[in-house]
């Protein structure tokens, strides 16, 4: 049977790509190994943010008292069994939202491991290792990513994991051990901190959530360790022992080498691109720093093969290949899609704190030799973060001071993840500093936030 377009993987970029080229009229297939969805749904975005509710809650309920309810002593108790279930539910669900989406779109699943045997030709191999070959007009490549692996700390699934193995735990660890402070790492040293896990975060750059602007990686560290959480900046293992009933793990620190014991070691130093069996070398398909080489549009320098997500250039994340997956097949279908503008691409970290962002730091706006104008508001004089027991954090805005273009935004604080999508906008439409601060916020919100945070840019801020 034919395709106008075989997908290989169905995670945010996969099924998205193969959805919208359904809606534009292609006969689509999507080849998947494990669940549909992908990594995102079922190992990360989603369950991750399972258990993070779920540490929410119990913080809640643990400073209920600070709300004006009291709760009898030793009445609330985190049930990490019941978390992890939980979190398999919700992935599950989505799972199946998937394949309800599919079904809708009339979108064929190829079940197996994918590869381009030829050109036009993807080969799939099912879970009994027969193999069948699928002729299609355009191929998308959508494999994705898994941890990253240092040498000297080979995962082993028990004692030293990913990210896989830390939402699936048989047991909650007494001691944890995070070995990078990225997005990854800082949530899941904020869940296991929060359900009573001894947790220590050893970050190799001076700062933790190093891609942040460095005011929001300080207040976030100021945090954790308010919250009980042991940071250690400008540091890295050198050695993780396993040989023993606990894990021995060498810290080099700035004040020298630290030995701490841990059940379990969460190794969360990146990731690394599925491109192992696909077909890249056979098919002479172009790489550039470990990444498939593609153009503005994700073709690849072999006519009819594309390729998007995190075996690509840029950020990977589930909504940037969701995006190139759109662009690509609308430009396949001979529409006129603009390129992705990775300079406006959100990032956010869902620590409580959360942690979103969009744009240059202040350093780099500063780099780069631009006149700047910085505002910031603390989420300590918002009516509604006082209100909420959130008081903790703050938006910073950079603009150019000649021109008013929002050249960043940097917020800290409860439900940033939500208000960081108004800045994109506000920088895909270029709006300036002063339209904004004349951009009526309701009140009493977070939101309102950002309108002072621009109006203290432009010495107008009401509240502060």
């Amino acid at each position: 049977m034919n395709h106008d377009l075989i997908v290989i993987g169905s995670g945010p970029g996969g099924y998205v790509a193969a959805i919208r080229a359904s809606q534009l009229g292609m006969k689509v297939a999507v080849v998947e190994k494990e669940s549909l969805g992908g990594i995102c749904l079922n190992w990360g975005c989603i369950p991750t943010k399972s258990l993070l509710k779920s540490a929410q809650v119990f913080e809640y309920i643990q400073h209920a008292a600070d709300y004006g309810i009291t709760i009898e002593q030793g009445a609330a108790k985190a049930d990490f069994g019941a978390m992890v279930k939980r979190s398999r539910g919700v992935a599950d669900g989505m799972s199946k939202g998937v394949q309800f989406l599919f079904k809708k779109n009339k979108i064929e699943t190829l079940s197996g491991f994918g590869r381009i045997k030829a050109k036009g030709v993807v080969e799939v191999t099912d879970d009994k290792g027969n193999k069948t070959d699928y002729p299609a007009q355009h191929i998308l490549l959508a494999t994705g990513a898994r941890s990253r692996q240092l040498p000297f700390m080979p995962q082993d699934g028990k004692k030293i994991i990913g990210y896989r193995e830390a939402m699936n735990l048989e047991k909650q660890p007494e001691r944890l051990i995070v070995v990078g402070s990225g997005a990854i790492g800082s949530e899941f040293a904020y869940f296991y901190n929060a359900i009573g896990t001894k947790v220590t975060l050893v970050e190799y750059m001076p700062n933790i959530v190093p891609v942040e602007d460095e005011e929001v990686s300080k207040q976030l560290e100021r945090s954790f360790k308010k919250q009980g959480i042991e940071v250690l900046t400008s540091a890295s293992v050198t050695e993780v022992d396993t040989s023993g009933e606990k894990c021995v793990v060498t810290i080099k620190t700035k004040k020298g080498e630290v030995r701490q014991e841990a059940d379990v070691v969460l190794s969360a130093v990146g990731v690394l691109p599925n491109l192992e069996g696909i077909g890249i070398e056979e098919m002479g398909i172009a790489m550039e720093n470990g990444r498939v080489k593609v153009d503005g549009f994700y073709r690849t320098n072999v006519e009819g093969v594309y390729a998007i997500g995190d075996i690509v250039g840029g950020p990977a994340l589930a909504h940037v290949a969701s995006a190139e997956g759109i662009i690509c097949v609308e430009k396949i279908a001979g529409h006129h899609p603009e390129p992705l503008d990775y300079g406006n691409i959100p990032g956010c970290t869902y620590t409580s704190p959360e942690v979103a962002s969009v744009g240059m730091t202040e350093q780099q706006a500063k780099a780069q030799g631009r006149e700047v104008k910085v505002g910031k508001f603390p989420f300590s004089a918002s009516g509604k973060a006082s209100a909420s027991g959130a008081k903790d954090g703050f938006v910073k805005l950079i603009f150019d001071a000649k021109y008013g273009e929002l050249l960043g935004g940097h917020l800290i604080g409860a439900n940033v993840t939500e208000m960081v999508a108004e800045l994109v906008a506000v920088r895909k439409l270029e709006t300036t500093g002063m339209e904004l601060i004349k951009t009526v916020h309701p009140h009493p919100t977070m939101s309102e936030a950002i309108m002072e945070a621009a109006a203290a840019a432009y010495g107008e801020v009401i509240h502060l």
